[in-house]
This record gives C-alpha cells, sequence and structure tokens, in this order.
C-alpha cells in the first residue's frame, strides 16, 4: 500500500477525501491527517509517506506555505493540492512550488483515481531511472553535508556538537574543525542560526503567537529567545512581525 499524509482543517472534509481515496480501489491508505502545515511539517519529521495531499486554505500555515517549506527543508514527497477556490492564481503558484497535481472540491472518485494513476506511473518510471541521474546517497556526502542534514532535519529542535559527532563517528573535536573550515562559522553559530531562520518564517507564515514560536524552538525563557532574535536579525520578534504587516502573517 501507498501511504498518504492528509492535511485538511475541517475534520469531515479530511473524512470525505479519504473516503474518495478509499473508492478508487487503488493500493493507496490514509496513513496520517492533520489540521494544518504546520502541523504536517512536525508529522513528517517523525514519519514517512509517499504522497501528500494539502488544502489550500488553512489556519496557522497554509497549504502553499506549507509546500514552500517542505522543500525548503529538502522534502521531496509529491504533493496535491486540494481547493474549493478554482483561482488561477492558487494554480500557478501551486505549479511553481514543484506540486505534483491540483485538485477542486468535493473531489469526485474518477477526478482522484485518475490522479492516484497517474502519480503510480510517475513512480513506477522514477524507479526504471538510471541509478546515476538520482540524486546521490546519504553515504556520499561529506560529514559536513550529512550534519548540515541532520540539523535540517532536527529543526525546530536543536542538536549538539556531540550528537552529531556521533551521527557522523567522528570526534566532536576534529567535526568541530572541519566545519569550521568549511561552513566559515563554529557549528554553535551555525545551528543558532538555522533556529532563528525557523524562528523567522514562523512569524512570516504563521499565526503563532511569539511565546509559542519560542516554545516551538526550545526556549523557556522569551526575553532571552527575543535578544537572541533580535541579535542576529537587527530585530526583535514582535517589532519584526510589525514590519512585514499584519496582512503577510498567513498567505
Amino acid at each position: 500500500m501507498h501511504s498518504v499524509l492528509l492535511i485538511e482543517d475541517e475534520r469531515w472534509v479530511r473524512t470525505a477525501i479519504k473516503r474518495t481515496v478509499e473508492r478508487t480501489g487503488l493500493p493507496f491508505q490514509v496513513a496520517g491527517e492533520c489540521a494544518n502545515g504546520l502541523e504536517a511539517l512536525d508529522w513528517l519529521s517523525g514519519n514517512k509517506v509517499d504522497l501528500i495531499m494539502a488544502d489550500i486554505r488553512m489556519p496557522v500555515m497554509d497549504g502553499l506555505t506549507f509546500v514552500d517549506r517542505l522543500r525548503e527543508r529538502g522534502g521531496q514527497e509529491a504533493v496535491v493540492m486540494i481547493s474549493g477556490h478554482d483561482d488561477f492564481a492558487y494554480v500557478q503558484h501551486a505549479l511553481r512550488a514543484g506540486v505534483f497535481d491540483y485538485l477542486l472540491k468535493p473531489v469526485e472518485a474518477e477526478d482522484m483515481t485518475k490522479c492516484l494513476e497517474k502519480w503510480m506511473k510517475m513512480k513506477a518510471a522514477s524507479e526504471t531511472a538510471p541509478t546515476a541521474s538520482r540524486v546521490k546517497d546519504v553515504h556520499e556526502m561529506s560529514p559536513v553535508e550529512q550534519v548540515i542534514r541532520l540539523i535540517r532535519e532536527r529543526l525546530p529542535g536543536d542538536i549538539t556538537l556531540t550528537e552529531a559527532a556521533a551521527a557522523v563517528h567522528l570526534n566532536p573535536s576534529y567535526l568541530s574543525q572541519l566545519f569550521k573550515q568549511r561552513m566559515h562559522q563554529t557549528f554553535v553559530e551555525y545551528v543558532l542560526q538555522m533556529r532563528m531562520d525557523e524562528a523567522e518564517q514562523l512569524l512570516t507564515h504563521t499565526s503563532l503567537r511569539i511565546s509559542e514560536i519560542a516554545g516551538r524552538l526550545g526556549y523557556a525563557d522569551i526575553s532571552y529567545f527575543s535578544n537572541t532574535f533580535k541579535r542576529l536579525k537587527g530585530s526583535s520578534p514582535s517589532e519584526f512581525r510589525k514590519s512585514i504587516g499584519a496582512a503577510d502573517l498567513i498567505r
């Protein structure tokens, strides 16, 4: 069975789409359900699926922003965008973001069948492609590249130098020197920069309160979080959010 993650803020709509998938009779099973894009990113940090179906308009983080953030994190899962808004602007953005297909609500079984069959054909074609054309495996990456990937996978959480060194089977001191030579900044500085970049994205693309963002990034002290953000970004979280305007909090 091919696994599917369903992202939709209304439970009854999720149920309807899930039943439509089942009605196709194709080997697909909904393995997870999330109410918004941010919840889905968290879910994907610990789970894997073959295909993602996401609504466009959702609270906290919308579907289009979710796809952008998924790609930024290196996620390669195929995404089918589902929306009740037959607006070409949405279709254009979705296509630019690299979504696999675009379906309109209410999704009919016939349309769902065509979409899933098309995905199966694409998957079969990719599996028969020459190995040399595929993305290089993690084992072919340098230790620093592996560590950077690990840091991105751990976001919005934290990771220590010792943990990273153990993951790539290197001495922490040696990894620290190697990382500094390659990235021109220390391991700790890089992790901090990535966490503040994540904070900036959450401030820009979600409606989470600043205290909630601090908590997601592991900061119990909001003042410390705010001061750290200001030191790296030039303004406090509240000042930054005001500067982008309320209209930009959710696209």
